[in-house]
């Protein structure tokens, strides 16, 4: 069998009116969608829309978990109890289990956005209710968590089928965790750069460091940013670099063990 990577996308992140405008095009690129459900972005006609999209284009659904911060885009930490969080994450999941069911589709997988997903690399509270809850409402569904963090750990520990993302457009520590955005340099809008990072990572396991150290990585599939700044430009490119490597792309719900 040949290699086989999925490539995922953050989608349905407008609101109301207000869009990235590219959800369109990507959903076509991809095989993953990471959904939006109502709490950083995303309100009930958009993911509508992009359920109904995904669909069409038989590209795996994922319920995109964040904090309730619109204003900060969920990129902002929030002291949270293990109770409120757990809540938090069951809500988002049944407001996306409900469109799946009207498109009469399955929800393949689940991804903590923004800071939610920081801080469960680092913070074990943040990083078993994550795990728990998803065990607790949709047990046979996969996470998506960062290889070497506590959320790598938590899910191996407590048997939920999970799958090793890695980043297209973000730069990376020494420890495996994603640069602050606050840093020059940490988010990659190069489509070339981010190609180059992305098969270094898939062929060779090396992820580079923002000072330009390689390190040791996973990857069952590759994340672009809906909001970065050309990310349409990005996924298009990436694509097309992966398959000329004879890398076949594909939603990880049929393939990861």
């Amino acid at each position: 069998m040949g290699k086989k990577i999925d490539l995922n996308c953050d989608m349905g992140e407008g609101f109301g009116p207000y869009s990235f405008g590219t959800d369109d095009e990507i959903i076509k690129l991809v095989s993953s969608a990471n959904i939006a459900c109502g709490f950083h972005a995303g309100d009930p006609n958009i993911m509508d829309h992009t359920v109904k999209m995904a669909k069409e284009h038989n590209v795996g659904i994922g319920v995109h978990i964040g904090f309730p911060d619109r204003l900060g885009f969920g990129r902002r930490d929030i002291d949270v109890s293990r109770k409120d969080l757990m809540n938090y994450i069951i809500y988002q999941i049944g407001a996306l289990e409900a469109f799946c069911k009207k498109h009469q589709v399955e929800i393949q997988h689940v991804k903590a956005h923004g800071s939610m997903g920081n801080m469960s690399f680092v913070n074990r509270m943040i990083a078993d209710a994550i795990v728990d809850a998803v065990q607790l409402v949709i047990p046979e569904t996969k996470l998506y968590v960062l290889p070497g963090t506590e959320i790598h750990k938590a899910a191996e520990e407590k048997g939920i089928s999970f799958v090793l993302e890695v980043f297209a457009d973000r730069a990376y520590n020494e420890d495996l965790t994603l640069v602050s955005r606050k840093l020059p340099g940490a988010v990659i809008k190069n489509p070339e750069e981010a190609a180059e990072n992305v098969l270094r990572m898939i062929l060779e396991g090396k992820a580079k460091t923002l000072d330009g150290e390689l390190i040791d990585i996973q990857a069952d599939s590759v994340c672009v940013h809906g909001d970065t700044q050309g990310a349409l430009e990005i996924v298009r490119f990436l694509k097309g670099r992966i398959e000329e490597k004879g890398i076949e792309i594909a939603p990880v719900g049929n393939w990861h063990k």
